[in-house]
């Protein structure tokens, strides 16, 4: 199974796994990437187990609407029933690295409202230490180079995503160089940088699931 293939078979596991949740009426969370769009392609099956989606980014809204799943604002939806999304690194505790889409803020406050965090991805991005993709990191633009400084001082290598503005109207520079083996303390130390909209470590607010596409399978490992 290609790499492809395994992302389709974890959308797949990630559809059944929102079909068994005991809600008749879901309000599902949708994120961002690749991975999370093969899941969004499958909700047209289940349309009618849906009350409404919430999208981490306008990409995505603009995927459910073409395919005229209901998309709503968090702030008129409330507490998520789950999100869905993907990640970029994920450890055995759970914990992520998110944010190769640039949609990090927005997808760490769809996480923070859901009961349940489903994070879907292939075997490639399951890691024993986190921080060998660089760790994205939004800030607000006219502290792009004190916060590069900050960043330095924690040991990172910070580059600036030139070019790129997010959805929120800022910018984003990725951490390289970071070896994060204590993923809350590093989550924590980023956030007090002034300037800082939000990293894209998921450690406070890690997964509940993870699901993993491998060439034999999908890979389920639980929180706790």
């Amino acid at each position: 199974m290609d790499q492809q293939g395994m992302k389709e078979a974890v959308a797949l596991a990630a559809l059944e796994w929102v079909k068994a949740l005991p809600s008749d009426s879901v309000v599902l969370g949708i994120g961002t990437g690749s991975t999370a769009e093969c899941f969004i392609r499958l909700l047209p099956s289940i349309k009618g187990r849906i009350d409404i989606t919430v999208s981490s980014s306008q990409r995505s809204e603009a995927l459910l609407e073409e395919l005229q799943i209901p998309v709503g604002d968090l702030n008129s939806v409330g507490e998520l029933d789950a999100y869905v999304d993907g990640a970029d690194e994920a450890n055995q505790q759970l914990q992520l690295i998110k944010g190769g889409g640039a949609a990090l803020t927005r997808e760490k406050i769809v996480a923070a409202a859901a009961k349940r965090f489903l994070c879907i991805a292939d075997a490639s991005k399951k890691v024993a230490t986190l921080g060998a993709f660089p760790l994205p990191v939004e800030v607000i633009p006219m502290a792009r180079s004190f916060v590069a400084r900050e960043l330095v001082k924690l040991g990172g290598q910070p580059i600036w995503r030139d070019g790129l503005v997010t959805d929120n109207g800022n910018v984003i520079l990725d951490v390289h160089g970071l070896s994060i083996d204590r993923a809350l303390e590093t989550e924590a130390a980023i956030d007090h940088i002034t300037g800082v909209v939000c990293s894209g470590l998921f450690a406070r607010r890690p997964a509940d699931v993870l699901m993993l596409g491998t060439p034999q399978g999908v890979e389920t490992l639980v929180a706790g």
